[in-house]
């Protein structure tokens, strides 16, 4: 057993919260956008906190705001929200063998966002079985936390603090491209993944500079995700 297991094993929801801790440096700068978007699109403060907590999918929570402020029919908006966030329908699968047959991590799925998908991913394989529920929980009630009070605190205090201080409008829409380029550019570590990688964000600019920017996410993913498997067996682009 690694000295990283045995420090994880130790407690490990405590542990999942220290591992989420970096997340917040990009989690709590873009909820603090999107209570504010929100609040200027018409939303309450109550509304804006509800959308955090239940809907809690980042982009979509963008996507669903915009659409609906501008009066889009409700099926629409709806099915494009599922669109988006149709990526789940892997991560779920792929993180549920290391839970085993512990149902208590069914609800726990509310919890599972991209970041917390990637790290969780990486350090559930070097936990012992029976602590890795107990880590995922840690780490995604950090995020999920983190997340509503950042909602919160830009729904209740976001336009005075844009107001004395202009430069954060400037700088919170560059928090969550931010966030997932910290997260992405270690996986680089093979041609395999960086042509993946490159793939998915070329269709993606792709998408959204010929009009199409609520397609562009999932197109993209699934894009990024045909080339992976398509190239997988090819040695000459394996993984080291």
């Amino acid at each position: 057993m690694s000295s990283l297991t045995r420090q994880l094993a130790g407690t490990p929801w405590l542990q999942g919260v220290k591992d989420a801790i970096p997340l917040l440096g990009g989690y709590i700068p873009v909820a603090i956008s999107f209570g504010l978007i929100s609040i200027q699109s018409g939303f309450s403060v109550l509304e804006t906190i509800l959308i955090s907590t239940f809907i809690y999918a980042g982009a979509s929570q963008f996507l669903f705001v915009a659409m609906a402020a501008s009066g889009a029919p409700l099926w629409l908006v709806v099915i494009m929200t599922l669109l988006i966030n149709a990526r789940h329908i892997v991560y779920g699968p792929n993180l549920a063998p290391y839970l085993n047959d512990d149902k208590r991590w069914i609800p726990l799925m509310h919890g599972l966002t991209d970041q917390i998908f990637a790290l969780a991913h990486a350090r559930l394989p070097l936990l012992p079985e029976k602590e890795r529920l107990g880590w995922y929980t840690g780490a995604a009630a950090l995020a999920w936390f983190s997340w509503i009070g950042g909602t919160a605190l830009g729904a209740i205090a976001g336009g005075e603090l844009t107001q004395r201080w202009p430069l954060i409008s400037e700088v919170l829409p560059f928090a969550l491209p931010a966030l997932f380029l910290v997260l992405i550019v270690p996986r680089c570590t093979s041609l395999l993944w960086s042509a993946t990688i490159a793939l998915s964000a070329v269709t993606a600019l792709i998408l959204k500079i010929t009009g199409y920017p609520n397609m562009a996410i999932p197109l993209a993913a699934i894009s990024g995700a045909v080339l992976f498997y398509a190239l997988k067996n090819q040695h000459f682009l394996g993984e080291h």
